[in-house]
């Protein structure tokens, strides 16, 4: 069984004692555990609404502090939690801004912790002391950021800030011992890699009619034959981010000559121009891989105020495991951008801002909503690992049809700065907690189900 109580520490009671509220479970209660340590125990049952545990087990076990927390009751042990490590790097010497400039971010997502009924904390790959099973985790409290000595999570959260990051040797193995040595259920463990959902989709008849045509073969002779089907096309990097390394290629046959829009590294908007694609190719990609690139059909975008619109979609999963959609806004381009990127000068609103009449809002969102979950539910299936959020990224063509660009395993989050979209922030946040909820009572009760 499942509960949400209160936990306390009793000062009166003996050393192995615990007061078990009685609507607990009737299972005789032989043992509790918080994260990985677990001690006996003796219980005694109240009439009360709290769990009352003595001093010297409070801190035996590593309780950080009294709060409402779940309770797990499997195999004679009383699990409490759950205890959410949540996975990063670039942490600080700095108690007041442990994670630098993302501290902000993950200070409002432990502070959901109270609302949902968990403890949570931040670590990395040095806070690990594999010997006595213990990490130096970072919470944030009332009164702030502090770090506390916890034992190892029900569950991690993967919160790494990139690829480049999440390529580092010393972070994944960490990742893979806790996995395969503990047991410990990691979800969203990696960034996804754009050709490998595309051809995970391509597999699955009710969705290819959402997707772009794709191709890996990234050669002259390929750009030329897809520049030939259509107006114009994207090179971008199977494993990019934040639109950039994102080119869009035109061919103008009056002209005869070649175009690409993009980015550069400092976000400023260029446009090259050439007479040879090769040329083209050669200026902008200076000698890079093009194996590392994709190449995609061109969609000729709805414009709404002269600008183009495409859609950000956030999907979660909730606290049954199911996937539901948690946010939906509106993104458009730039001056002179081809991406809707706030970082080039994209603006954020919502549908209701986008479309003024009830039913047209209405229709957009039920097309983003039926194709985000299901879509969500086909990288769940052929995805490896614990899946827990995605954002994707969605256009309308001039005839309406809906189209995807890409899913994001580790969305971005800066349509949450406009102001109407702020229960959504919550909510995102919210979900990503119980859906840690959701594994950890599914590991106490059935871990081989779990990682099967």
């Amino acid at each position: 069984m499942k509960a949400l109580l209160p936990v306390k520490c009793r000062e009166e009671l003996k050393d192995h004692q615990i007061l078990v509220p009685d609507k607990i479970s009737n299972m005789e209660i032989e043992a509790i555990a918080f994260g990985t340590h677990q001690h006996a125990c003796k219980a005694i049952r109240h009439d009360g609404h709290s769990l009352f545990l003595s001093r010297h087990l409070f801190n035996k076990l590593l309780l950080p502090y009294e709060g409402n927390v779940h309770l797990f009751v499997h195999e004679n042990t009383l699990h409490l939690g759950p205890l959410i490590g949540i996975f990063t790097a670039g942490f600080t010497s700095s108690i007041i801004r442990p994670i630098g400039e993302r501290s902000l971010f993950f200070s409002k997502l432990l502070a959901t912790e109270r609302k949902v009924g968990a403890y949570m904390f931040l670590f990395g790959a040095n806070h690990i002391n594999w010997e006595d099973g213990t990490m130096e985790g970072f919470m944030f409290t009332e009164q702030g950021w502090c770090k506390k000595t916890l034992p190892f999570p029900h569950v991690v959260y993967d919160r790494l800030p990139n690829r480049r990051t999440e390529r580092h040797k010393l972070l994944a193995a960490t990742r893979d011992k806790m996995q395969k040595d503990y047991a410990i259920p990691w979800f969203n463990p990696g960034f996804f890699n754009k050709w490998d959902i595309h051809q995970k989709l391509m597999i699955e008849e009710n969705i290819v009619s959402y997707l772009p045509e794709t191709h890996n073969d990234v050669t002259i002779i390929s750009i030329e034959k897809l520049l030939s089907k259509y107006p114009f096309i994207y090179l971008k990097p199977t494993n990019g981010s934040l639109g950039l390394g994102v080119y869009k290629i035109i061919y103008n046959r009056e002209e005869e000559a070649y175009y690409a829009r993009y980015k550069t590294e400092e976000f400023v908007n260029k446009l090259q121009r050439s007479s040879s694609l090769e040329a083209l190719l050669s200026h902008i990609l200076k000698n890079r891989d093009l194996s590392a690139y994709l190449i995609q059909q061109g969609i000729p975008l709805l414009k709404v105020e002269d600008s183009f619109v495409d859609f950000r979609v956030h999907t979660n999963k909730d606290e049954h495991g199911k996937w539901v959609v948690s946010a939906m806004a509106a993104k458009l381009s730039g001056k002179g951008s081809i991406t809707t990127h706030a970082n080039s000068g994209g603006i954020i609103k919502t549908i209701s801002e986008i479309y003024t009449d009830e039913k047209d809002q209405e229709t957009v969102i039920d097309k983003l909503t039926q194709a985000s979950l299901l879509i969500s539910e086909a990288i769940d299936t052929h995805m490896p690992g614990f899946i827990g959020e995605i954002g994707f990224d969605f256009g309308l063509d001039k005839d309406h049809k809906l189209w995807m660009f890409e899913a994001n395993s580790k969305p971005g989050r800066s349509i949450f700065h406009h102001p109407k979209l702020r229960s959504e922030d919550i909510l995102t946040r919210k979900l990503s907690i119980e859906y840690a909820v959701y594994l950890t009572e599914n590991t106490i009760k059935n871990p081989e189900g779990v990682f099967s």
